[in-house]
């Protein structure tokens, strides 16, 4: 009976721990969402209020109103992150069922080349991609800010770990029996085992292309190319007076698409989760 009362009491704690942990990251979004319908002068007299106000269309205009056009923004965005996620989770799904299926006499030197790769900041190759899009006339193009996310180390040495214990050589073998070509085992087998994976890195690419405001900020200057973080972060340059309703206004529309994706994924990731503890 003792026994049973302390693992309760542990569950009890353990619960109010996870959901105090909930609450907390969901705290900042809350904040967001609120002073986005309420006053620049309210804002600057009460930053934090869980009170919504009634400044939500009048935000709404200011930012309509200014050089801000979310539906340009939104789809710029959208296409580079698709684009971007669809083409890095893909190629880099390939390279490592390469480097896992595969026996070849240099196999060990490309995956340690892709992992010092992996060390090297992206913003010391940036000058260097800057000149290589200027000299072949390719700025303001959102392809340049897509095709870069064919090479993706960390997504392939992620997927490499995933793919080691989850990937049966035994099935690979016997599609191949079967007169299986390889693109069919890698399209048919290999990346519907791989899903949970996938998603899970589908989500951090998605995320990280639609934040990403430096390299688009450098390659794009025609208006009509902006992406969301570009267009957000002009909001705060005006010389006249920073309306702060609208910032979060802005904001709030550029956190929205990122909850929508990582709702729609969660449940591969849930499932990624369930299936290394059950090989576990």
């Amino acid at each position: 009976m003792k026994s049973d009362n302390h693992h309760y009491a542990a569950k009890t704690i353990v619960f109010i721990i996870c959901v105090f942990l909930a609450v907390l990251s969901l705290f900042p979004f809350v904040i967001m969402i609120v002073n986005s319908t309420r006053s620049t002068t309210q804002i600057q007299q009460h930053a934090v209020s869980l009170i919504p106000s009634g400044y939500f269309m009048k935000n709404l205009n200011i930012l309509l109103g200014k050089s801000f056009k979310p539906s340009v923004g939104f789809m710029n965005s959208l296409i580079v992150s698709v684009g971007a996620t669809v083409l890095a989770t893909y190629f880099s799904t390939l390279t490592a069922y390469g480097l896992v299926v595969y026996e070849w006499r240099l196999k060990r030197a490309y995956f340690s080349f892709i992992m010092a790769i992996m060390m090297i900041p992206t913003q010391l190759s940036l000058i260097g991609f800057y000149q290589m899009v200027y000299k072949i006339h390719m700025t303001n193009r959102l392809s340049m800010l897509i095709l870069p996310a064919i090479a993706s180390p960390s997504i392939v040495f992620f997927m490499r770990q995933y793919m080691i214990p989850a990937l049966s050589m035994e099935i690979i073998q016997s599609a191949r029996i079967d007169g299986a070509r390889e693109f069919y085992i890698f399209n048919r087998i290999a990346l519907p085992i791989m899903k949970p994976a996938i998603a899970t890195q589908a989500i951090f690419c998605f995320v990280n292309s639609w934040n990403n405001l430096f390299t688009p900020l450098i390659l794009l200057t025609a208006q009509q190319k902006y992406t969301l973080p570009i267009m957000i972060s002009l909001l705060r340059g005006d010389i006249y007076k920073t309306e702060f309703g609208a910032v979060y206004m802005g904001l709030t529309m550029t956190a929205l698409p990122l909850i929508i994706v990582y709702l729609a994924l969660s449940k591969y990731i849930i499932a990624g989760v369930a299936l290394g503890s059950v090989k576990g």
